[in-house]
C-alpha cells in the first residue's frame, strides 16, 4: 500500500530523483569532519527562520509597542523566552559558523579554480547575515537598540559624498523614529530573507556543479557517496551545535534593555561582540578621519576577499607552502587585528545601565511614585482617572513626562492659557527625574527589590542633594566623579569625609560643605550605601 503510494508520488513529483541527486552525490576519498561546516551554518540559517517567524506572529514594528511586545514573548508567552533567547543566541551562533566555514575554506585552498564564483557567494552569504544582525538590533527598541542605531546611521553618514543621502535612507526621516523602525523592520523580514535564500541556492548550486573540493592532498581510490556516513558526520556536528545553541539560550536568557529614551544622550551604545572591531577602529580615526575606519579599511578587507581567487591561481593548496604563505599571512594579520580590535573593545565597555541594578535614583522614585502622602496616588490608583502605576506604559518623551509630573492636573504640559498663573510645581525636577527612573525600571520588568530604612533615606538624599552631579548606576549628573563603584576607591571614613567637608580634601572644589546642610542619619545613610558599591 504505502510502496504503491510512493510509486503513485513519484510518478507525479519525480521526487526520488531529487532524492538520488541530494544523497548520492559522490565525495573525493578523505573527505572529513572540516567539511560539516556548511551543514553547521544551513541548520543556524533555517533555525533564525523558524526562530524569526515564531517572533514575528507577536512582534508589534511600532515604536509605541514594540518594545511591550518584546516583553510580553518574553514574560508572558510559554516558553517565547527560550523562542527569544534561540533567535538572540542564534545570530551569535551563524556569524561564528559563517566565519569558521570561510576559513575552512580558505585553509583548504577550496576557493581555487573552477571554485571561484561558489566563494563569492558564500562571502556575500556572510555580509547579508551581518546585515541580518544589524537591523534587527533595532526591533526590541529598548536603549541599546535605539542609540546603536544612532551610531550606526552616524556612521553611515561619514560615507564621502552619499552620505547624507544613505542616512536619509536608513532613518526614513529627520529623526529616528516609527519609519526608521518600519524601514529596519521590512529589511529583516523580508528583504535580507529573500537575498540569503537567493545566495544560498546559488551557493549548494555551484558547490554540487564543481563539487567538493576535498582533502588538501588527494587520497588514492574511489570516492565515497555522501550518504550515509557523511550524512551521520553532518547529522551528528549540527546536533552537537544545536544543542549548545539550546543551552545557552536556556541559561542566558536574552537581555533587554530599558525602553528606549531619545532624550537620554549620556546613554552608551555596547554593539555586539562581532561588530566591536569596527567600533574600536572609530576611537582611532576621529573626526574627518572617521570614512577610514568606516569604509576604507572594511573595504579594503571585503575587496581583498573577493578577489583572492582570481589572484592565488596557483594550483597549491597547502596554507604554509611558498606560493600561498603572503594569502595566509593576510588572512592572520586580519584576523588578529580584528581580535585585538575586539578585545579592546570589551576592556572599554562603559559600565551600562542595567534594568536590574536599583540604584539611588529609582529607588528614591519608588518612595515618590508609591509612599505615604504621594502626589501620583490621588490619580495612579484602581478605577481612579489614572491606570495604577504598576501598568503604565511609558508612551511620552521624558521632558513631557517631567512637565507632567511637575503639573499634573493640566491634562498635558502646555494647555494652560498665558494668562492663567503658571501654579508652584507638584514636585521638584530633580524628584521628577527619580519618578520616571522608577518607572522605566518597573517598564523593564526588573522586581522591586526590598531596601532597608537606610537605603531608602540615602536614596532620597541622593535624589534631592547629589543627582545633579554624581551619577550611580548610569544615572544622575557627571560634573562630578562617578559613584557607582566607589566603594572599590574609599573606605567609609574617607566617603565621610568628602561628604562633610570635600574642600578640606580636594581644596578648590565645586562640591559645597554638607555637614550641617545634611542630618547625621542623612549623611551616615549615604556613607553605608557608597562603601558598599565597590563591585568590579
Amino acid at each position: 500500500m504505502i510502496t504503491s503510494l510512493l510509486d503513485w508520488l513519484d510518478s507525479r513529483t519525480g521526487y526520488r530523483a531529487l532524492v538520488r541527486w541530494t544523497l548520492d552525490e559522490e565525495l573525493p576519498r578523505g573527505t572529513g569532519w572540516p567539511f560539516t561546516t556548511g551543514s553547521v551554518v544551513t541548520l543556524l540559517v533555517m533555525c533564525q527562520f523558524l526562530t524569526g517567524v515564531g517572533l514575528s506572529m507577536y512582534y508589534v514594528p511600532a515604536p509605541s509597542l514594540a518594545y511591550d511586545s518584546v516583553r510580553f514573548i518574553m514574560d508572558d508567552l510559554p516558553l517565547g523566552w527560550l523562542l527569544r533567547g534561540l533567535h538572540h543566541w542564534g545570530a551569535s551562533f551563524l556569524v561564528v559558523a559563517a566565519i569558521v566555514h570561510l576559513l575552512r575554506v580558505f585553509l583548504l585552498g577550496s576557493y581555487k579554480a573552477p571554485r571561484e564564483v561558489t566563494w563569492i557567494s558564500g562571502l556575500l552569504m556572510l555580509l547579508v547575515i551581518l546585515g541580518f544582525s544589524l537591523s534587527g538590533y533595532l526591533l526590541p527598541w529598548d536603549q541599546k537598540a535605539y542609540w546603536a542605531t544612532t551610531v550606526t546611521i552616524n556612521v553611515a553618514r561619514s560615507t564621502p559624498v552619499l552620505g547624507e543621502h544613505i542616512a536619509n535612507v536608513m532613518r526614513g526621516g529627520p529623526d529616528l523614529g516609527a519609519l526608521t523602525l518600519g524601514r529596519w523592520f521590512s529589511a529583516h523580514v523580508f528583504l535580507l530573507p529573500a537575498a540569503l535564500v537567493a545566495l544560498i541556492v546559488a551557493h549548494i548550486a555551484l558547490m554540487r556543479k564543481h563539487g567538493i573540493s576535498g582533502p588538501i592532498e588527494p587520497e588514492a581510490g574511489p570516492g565515497l557517496a555522501f550518504f550515509p556516513w557523511h550524512v551521520i558526520k553532518d547529522t551528528l556536528m549540527m546536533a552537537a551545535v544545536f544543542a549548545s545553541l539550546v543551552t545557552v539560550a536556556a541559561l542566558m536568557p536574552a537581555h533587554l534593555d530599558e525602553v528606549a529614551n531619545p532624550a537620554d544622550a549620556s546613554y552608551l551604545p555596547r554593539p555586539e561582540w562581532y561588530f566591536l572591531s569596527l567600533f574600536q577602529m572609530l576611537k582611532y580615526f576621529p573626526g574627518p578621519l572617521e570614512p577610514i575606519a568606516t569604509m576604507v579599511i572594511p573595504g579594503a578587507i571585503v575587496g581583498f576577499l573577493l578577489l583572492l581567487p582570481f589572484v592565488d591561481r596557483h594550483g597549491e593548496r597547502h596554507p604554509f607552502r611558498a606560493s600561498r604563505r603572503i594569502f595566509t599571512a593576510a588572512i592572520v594579520t586580519i584576523g588578529v587585528g580584528v581580535a585585538v580590535l575586539t578585545g579592546l573593545g570589551v576592556a572599554d565597555l562603559p559600565v551600562g545601565k542595567d534594568p536590574n541594578d536599583w540604584g539611588l535614583l529609582p529607588i528614591a522614585g519608588l518612595q515618590i511614585a508609591t509612599g505615604e502622602g504621594s502626589s501620583c496616588a490621588r490619580c495612579h490608583e484602581p478605577g481612579g482617572p489614572a491606570a495604577p502605576l504598576s501598568i503604565t506604559r511609558i508612551t511620552k518623551d521624558e521632558e513631557w513626562l517631567l512637565a507632567h509630573m511637575a503639573d499634573p492636573v493640566a491634562i498635558a504640559p502646555g494647555v494652560r492659557s498665558p494668562d492663567e498663573p503658571e501654579p508652584k510645581p507638584v514636585m521638584s525636577r530633580f524628584k521628577a527625574q527619580a519618578v520616571v527612573a522608577f518607572l522605566r525600571r518597573e517598564h523593564a520588568g526588573s522586581p522591586i527589590p526590598n531596601v532597608g530604612a537606610g537605603e531608602k533615606l540615602a536614596a532620597l538624599t541622593y535624589a534631592e542633594t547629589c543627582v545633579v552631579c554624581h551619577k550611580i548606576s548610569g544615572e544622575g549628573g557627571i560634573v562630578g566623579p562617578d559613584l557607582s563603584r566607589v566603594g572599590a576607591r574609599k573606605d567609609a571614613a574617607a566617603i565621610r569625609q568628602v561628604i562633610e567637608d570635600a574642600p578640606s580634601v580636594y581644596g578648590e572644589t565645586a562640591m559645597p560643605v554638607f555637614k550641617g546642610r545634611l542630618t547625621e542619619e542623612q549623611i551616615e545613610a549615604l556613607v553605608m550605601y557608597l562603601e558598599r558599591r565597590g563591585g568590579s
